[in-house]
């Protein structure tokens, strides 16, 4: 086989979000592993080309970068258009793109609640639709991934919508899950809890990773490595999870010790 044979057989991912945080974090570990990448971002250019640089100064190769509001559906249709029409292929679609605010629902204005809702739900549902079809089309056995939350499993003030839809996305990929096997497909999902997410913070010192059983907070490798293990042979009988890496973060529930030091957990303290 050539070279160029073997490189147009190399596995080929879409990382949605990917020039900052979780995103950056996994499009590095896949990229270490071998796959070739497709990378979209918003409004983040300086990041998204600083992750591109980096990438390509490892790796010999830069990815992909598209521009993308996946808010529009349009676009969401363009994005995986795109990815394949660049590579003729696409192996493993991971579904990062997200965010939202933190508000309780009576102060939510109607644009930020359809935005979350379009963000957080719509999008990645119909870039899976999408992407499955090239899948099948192509006859690969790929991978589909959503980025979840530990929010999707444990409730916090505030957080009814950006939660809310998190927790849809873990129950629709397990039905998707199961439409998909008969082509080969697996559909999971990776649930982060408290992860560092600027490049001013360390993981080791913030104050939060003290009330984590592990001790510390998340970082985007550790997201990036347990999105690469489910997407490898070595998980090929995994279909239809949520699988937190949260570092025991929601395990405990409401902490028993009353002390001011241990505060009172997420919720309010009424009289």
């Amino acid at each position: 086989m050539t070279n160029l044979q073997q490189e147009q057989h190399r596995k080929v991912a879409l990382v949605t979000g990917a020039g900052i945080g979780l995103g950056r974090g996994i499009a590095k570990i896949l990229a270490q592993k071998g796959y070739r990448l497709a990378i979209t971002y918003y409004s983040d250019s300086e990041d998204v080309q600083s992750v591109s640089e980096e990438l390509a100064h490892i790796y010999g190769a830069a990815p992909l970068v598209i521009q993308s509001d996946l808010t529009n559906q349009d676009e969401v249709k363009s994005t995986i258009e795109q990815t394949v029409e660049h590579y003729g292929r696409l192996d493993l679609l991971v579904n990062n793109s997200g965010g939202g605010e933190s508000s309780p629902l009576l102060d939510l204005n109607k644009d930020d609640f359809n935005r979350m809702i379009d963000l957080n739900y719509r999008a990645p549902i119909l870039a899976t639709r999408y992407a499955a079809q090239a899948m099948i089309d192509r006859e690969i056995p790929g991978n589909i991934i959503y980025i979840t939350s530990s929010r999707g499993e444990r409730a916090y003030p505030g957080d009814s919508i950006y939660g809310g839809m998190k927790a849809a996305l873990i129950r629709s990929s397990a039905s998707l899950a199961l439409e998909l096997a008969p082509h080969g497909i697996r559909v999971n999902c990776v649930a982060p809890g408290a992860t560092v997410n600027r490049m001013e913070q360390n993981a080791l010192t913030e104050p939060l990773g003290k009330k984590i059983p592990l001790g510390r907070m998340g970082t985007p490798a550790d997201i990036g490595e347990a999105v690469a293990w489910l997407a490898s042979d070595e998980a090929s009988y995994i279909t239809g999870i949520n699988l937190r890496v949260d570092g025991g973060l929601i395990l405990p529930g409401m902490p028993e010790d009353v002390s001011d030091e241990a505060g009172y957990g997420w919720g309010k303290v009424y009289d």
